[in-house]
């Protein structure tokens, strides 16, 4: 999936060159979910945007699925963006005047996808999450946990292999918080996604099957941080996500239906 070497990235503020990231390696599996923890300022953000293909290094690789990033033109990393990779962020970034069926089928929007198939992937998807009664509501109608899922509808409506999270639960209260990242963990083994997930908080980092620590710009991994592999659950019938979400617990001892 990801194999990023000796990956750097400098920015220039007034007349001092801050090194956000410097010498990142690291390889990231298909279905695989990383967490990443560490101070604010130390790059976390930059990582997730090298391998969202939002900014470019100042050197190294940022490798996906044998292809360099780094080296793509804009309209082939513009189409990369739109079709293999799903975005979450701690702000929601919702466009306040449209309503949650618009702001997820404007994700589709960059892939030409034909409006009335934007319609009805959008509506399915938002179904699928639990809401199919707040199609029309504009986000200030909304709750912060049904912002969230809003937006996480708009990053699975176009059926990406990765899914890219910054701080998802960080406006979120403690119930909410477990409610929507246990949504993330079902939505995870559904759909067979790669995740990397930007965190603070131990809690959220602790069901991830490794955790990368990001400090001065550099990247250290501390393997095997569950006791078992979150796929390993035994045979049953299939739930939805949306009711995995409304109970934290379940997302653990869910099957895979996949």
């Amino acid at each position: 999936m990801y194999q990023l070497t000796d990956v750097k990235k400098d920015y220039q503020k007034d007349r001092t060159t801050v090194q956000a990231l410097q010498g990142v390696n690291l390889e990231i599996g298909d279905g695989e979910w990383l967490a990443i923890q560490g101070p604010t300022g130390h790059g976390k953000s930059t990582l997730l945007q090298m391998l969202g293909g939002l900014d470019r290094p100042s050197s190294g690789i940022v490798d996906f699925n044998g292809t360099d990033l780094a080296q793509l033109r804009e309209n082939q990393v513009t189409r990369f963006r739109a079709e293999s990779v799903g975005f979450i962020f701690q702000t929601f970034n919702l466009v306040p005047t449209l309503s949650a069926q618009e702001n997820v089928e404007a994700a589709l929007v960059p892939g030409q996808v034909h409006a009335s198939e934007r319609r009805s992937r959008a509506r399915a998807t938002l179904e699928s999450l639990g809401l199919g009664e707040r199609l029309r509501h504009l986000p200030s109608e909304l709750s912060g946990g049904q912002q969230q899922r809003v937006a996480i509808a708009r990053a699975l409506v176009k059926q990406p292999q990765v899914l890219l999270a910054d701080e998802p639960t960080g406006n979120l209260d403690e119930g909410t918080r477990d409610e929507i990242i246990s949504l993330l963990e079902q939505l995870w083994r559904e759909y067979s996604l790669t995740m990397v997930l930007v965190t603070h908080d131990s809690t959220v980092a602790r069901r991830a099957q490794r955790i990368g620590i990001m400090k001065n710009g550099k990247l250290s991994i501390r393997q095997d941080t569950r006791s078992r592999d979150v796929r390993a659950t035994p045979d049953a019938p299939a739930g939805s996500a949306a009711s995995a979400a409304e109970s934290p617990g379940s997302a653990e001892s869910a099957p895979t239906p996949f």
